[in-house]
């Protein structure tokens, strides 16, 4: 496990495909990047322009990128103050990843009080995490020879204006939420959420923890599981 910090998203896809390729060669073991993003709306392979209602050069002038990605999914919105994680793992069945995914975020949010779940089972389209109708973290993930890039972002702290104006996940009128959004007072901490994050993505795959440094990801020796 890796916490990055803030980091441009075109500078994590281009990390991630390096560490892809390290862990296909067996070079490295499964690993969890977790970040921020600066403003960025991404297109996932089954977006279409009506995701973007005023054009794509409209929302970059407002100060948001636009990038077309090669995950699932459709549109979404990354920014400051939500987490977003990239599991690079080894996975023969990507169902299984996706609900793995879904499950360690509902555990997360449980230890916030917050009460959320999967609705994968309503449509493509309903992949991700939810709280009631409100959806508070959404799902994308791509798989090269066998090992999956991209993954999740779940809305902790982060402003949520930036969903409104467009389709988001390809679910017109979907209402968008945030731990702060959801608990009294806003008592959302982005660093505790993180640290739940990572303790249970671990837990749902039976792993143990070991934080390591970017550096180690890039160019390190082969990294033992923990």
């Amino acid at each position: 496990m890796c916490h990055l910090g803030t980091i441009p998203y075109l500078d994590a896809v281009a990390l991630q495909e390096q560490i892809r390729t390290r862990r296909q060669d067996g070079e490295l073991p499964d690993t969890l990047l977790l970040l921020e993003h600066p403003p960025v709306y991404t297109r996932g392979r089954r977006s279409g322009s009506e995701d973007l209602p005023f054009g794509e050069d409209f929302y970059r002038a407002k100060g948001t990128d636009v990038v077309a990605t090669d995950r699932g999914g459709k549109l979404t919105y990354h920014g400051p103050g939500q987490l977003v994680g990239y599991p690079i793992m080894a996975t023969n069945d990507v169902g299984r990843h996706l609900r793995t995914m879904e499950a360690s975020i509902v555990s997360a949010l449980a230890a916030e009080s917050i009460s959320a779940r999967s609705r994968h089972e309503e449509g493509i389209d309903y992949t991700g995490v939810w709280v009631d109708e409100r959806k508070i973290a959404s799902i994308g993930v791509h798989v090269s020879r066998g090992v999956t890039t991209h993954g999740f972002a779940v809305n902790v702290t982060n402003d949520l204006t930036p969903f409104s104006g467009v389709i988001a996940c390809g679910l017109p009128g979907v209402a968008m939420t945030s731990i702060a959004h959801e608990l009294e007072h806003g008592t959302a901490d982005l660093d505790r959420f993180r640290t739940r994050v990572g303790h249970h993505f671990c837990l749902a795959h039976g792993r143990r923890q070991r934080l390591v440094a970017q550096s180690e990801l890039e160019t390190g020796p082969l990294l033992v599981p923990a």
